[in-house]
């Protein structure tokens, strides 16, 4: 009992508003840069993105599912992934996707026209 005791009040300590509002007072600065950073890279992959999606003609409700999957292939680029784990993340972020019913030959030409990964060879 005196585990879950200790558990309970170092997580009260840590959530604690005051400590949540001062912790996030301090790192402002530096999040607002680096979004501001990133937001236009990510704003150009959206409307690459939803090119793509008006040239397909995919009902305006799927968007945000393929802009779901566009921004989680960005994300793998800005973490550096790259050659046989880019395409090997990809594919399977693909199997998810299409799991989830998405179409495969729209989020191919989204892997091929907006994010340039490079398919994966048989």
């Amino acid at each position: 009992m005196a585990n879950l005791t200790q558990r309970l009040a170092k997580w009260t300590v840590k959530t604690s508003p005051e400590r949540i509002k001062a912790i996030l007072e301090e790192l402002r600065n530096t999040m607002t840069a680096n979004f501001q950073a990133v937001l236009p890279d990510l704003i150009a992959l959206e409307t690459r993105t939803k090119q793509v999606l008006n040239e397909n003609g995919v009902a305006t409700i799927d968007n945000p599912a393929y802009l779901a999957f566009a921004r989680e292939l960005w994300s793998l680029r800005r973490r550096e992934f790259a050659g046989d784990a880019l395409t090997k993340e990809t594919a399977i972020l693909m199997q998810k996707w299409v799991a989830r019913g998405l179409q495969l030959p729209v989020l191919e030409q989204i892997r091929d026209q907006v994010l340039t990964i490079s398919a994966p060879t048989p």
